[in-house]
C-alpha cells in the first residue's frame, strides 16, 4: 500500500517537533551544567567574570549540540512514537495495511537531512566557534594563547620569554626527537620591535632550551655572525607542541582533509583528525540507526505492558552504542584498530542490528 503524502508530513512533523523539543531541553540543561562547571574552576581566577564564563560557554554549545544529536534523535523518535502508539494512531495506520518500512521512512527522510545538516553546516559553524572557546579557554585558565599553526609552507610556533617574542618557522618536524629542519627564527621586542633573525639548518628541543646548530644570526645594521651552536630559551615541551597543532573539533569538515595532508607532510601523526573526519561522515547512518533502535522498543502495542520498561531499554541501547563507539574510536586512534573499522563499525553494526530487531518486530 502507498503511504499518503498527508500522513508522511503528519509524521514527519511529529517527529521534527519532538526532535526540537528534546534539543532545546537537553541544550538548556547542558547550559546550565557547563555554567556552573566553568564558574567553579574561575572561582579562584581574579580576573574571571560572568560574562566571561557565559561567553565561553556559548562559544561550546555549537560543539556539545552535534555530539548530542545521536541521543536527541534516539529520544526524539521513541517519544513520538510511543505518543502516536499510546493514541493508537499507528495502531490504525498498520491496520490499513501501511508496514512500519512505509511510515518510518519521513522519519528517516527527517535524519537524513538532520544529518546532513549537521555535517555540511553546523560542523564548520562549531569548528569556528570551538577554536575562539579553545583560544579564550587557554587564556582565562592557563594565561596563554595558541602557539601553534600548520600551513602548506611549514609549521609555525610562537613563544614568549618575558619581554621577548619569538617566531619559529620549521619546514618539517620531526614528533620523536623534536628535531626542526629548515629553520627561521624572527625575534621581537615586545609585539612589533625586531631584534635580529636566525637562519639554521637544523634545531633541536631540549630542557628549557632549542639548540639551534650552525646558525647564522641577522641583527640589523650588524654583520651576520655565525654560531656553530645557538641556544635559544623556551616553555614548550614535546607533549605541548604534539597537543598544540589544532584538535580536529577546531578545524571544519570541509577543511579536514587539506590539513590532515599538511599535518603527516609536516611530519606528525593525523591519525585523531582521520578518525575524526570519518566519523563525521558516518554520522547520518548513525542517526538511522538510532531510529531503527528507538522505534523497535517504541512500536509495540499499549496492551503488551511494560511501556516504561521498553523506553528504559531503548535509552540504554543509546547509551552502550554511544560507550562501545567512544571505546572502539579510542582503539583506533592508538593504532590497534584501522581508522576506517574504528569509525564505520558502530554505525554498520547499529544499523544491522535495527534491521534485524525491526523485522523481528515486523515479520517475526
Amino acid at each position: 500500500m502507498r503511504v499518503s503524502s498527508t500522513l508522511s508530513i503528519y509524521i514527519g512533523r511529529q517527529f521534527l517537533m519532538c526532535f526540537l523539543g528534546v534539543l532545546i531541553g537537553l541544550m538548556a540543561i547542558v547550559f546550565l551544567f557547563d555554567v556552573i562547571e566553568l564558574l567553579r574552576r574561575a572561582s579562584i581566577l581574579p580576573n574571571a567574570t560572568l560574562t566571561a564564563v557565559v561567553k565561553l560557554s556559548l562559544l561550546k554549545q555549537p560543539k556539545l549540540a552535534q555530539e548530542m544529536v545521536p541521543f536527541v534523535v534516539l529520544f526524539a523518535t521513541m517519544i513520538a512514537f510511543f505518543r502516536l502508539t499510546r493514541t493508537h494512531e499507528l495502531t490504525v495506520v498498520r491496520a490499513a495495511g501501511v508496514s512500519v518500512w512505509q511510515f518510518l521512512l519521513p522519519v528517516v527522510i527527517d535524519v537524513l537531512l538532520i544529518g546532513t545538516f549537521v555535517l555540511a553546516v553546523l560542523n564548520p559553524i562549531s569548528a569556528v566557534l570551538y577554536g575562539r572557546y579553545e583560544e579564550l579557554e587557554a587564556e582565562l585558565f592557563h594565561g596563554q594563547s595558541n602557539l601553534f599553526a600548520v600551513s602548506p609552507n611549514g609549521v609555525w610556533l610562537r613563544q614568549a620569554e618575558g619581554a621577548t617574542n619569538s617566531v619559529v618557522h620549521a619546514a618539517h618536524i620531526n614528533p620523536v626527537s623534536m628535531t626542526l629542519d629548515n629553520v627561521i627564527v624572527f625575534t621581537f621586542q615586545g609585539e612589533d620591535k625586531f631584534l635580529d633573525r636566525i637562519d639554521a639548518a637544523s634545531a633541536e628541543l631540549k630542557n628549557g632550551y632549542w639548540l639551534i646548530r650552525d646558525a647564522d644570526v641577522i641583527t640589523p645594521g650588524q654583520p651576520t655572525q655565525h654560531e656553530k651552536e645557538y641556544k635559544l630559551s623556551t616553555e614548550m615541551t614535546r607533549e605541548r607542541i604534539l597537543d598544540g597543532f589544532g584538535s580536529p573539533e577546531t578545524i571544519s569538515f570541509w577543511d579536514l582533509p587539506a590539513f590532515i595532508n599538511m599535518l603527516e607532510a609536516a611530519g606528525f601523526s593525523a591519525t585523531r583528525h582521520r578518525l575524526y573526519f570519518e566519523r563525521s561522515i558516518s554520522g547520518p547512518l548513525l542517526l538511522f540507526a538510532m531510529v531503527l533502535i528507538a522505534a523497535t522498543f517504541s512500536l509495540r502495542p499499549p496492551r503488551r505492558g511494560g511501556a516504561v520498561r521498553l523506553m528504559v531499554g531503548g535509552i540504554a541501547a543509546g547509551f552502550l552504542l554511544f560507550f562501545l563507539s567512544n571505546l572502539v574510536a579510542a582503539l583506533g586512534q592508538t593504532g590497534a584498530v584501522p581508522v576506517l573499522l574504528a569509525a564505520w563499525a558502530p554505525a554498520i553494526v547499529s544499523t544491522l542490528l535495527g534491521l534485524t530487531m525491526l523485522l523481528h518486530l515486523e515479520d517475526g
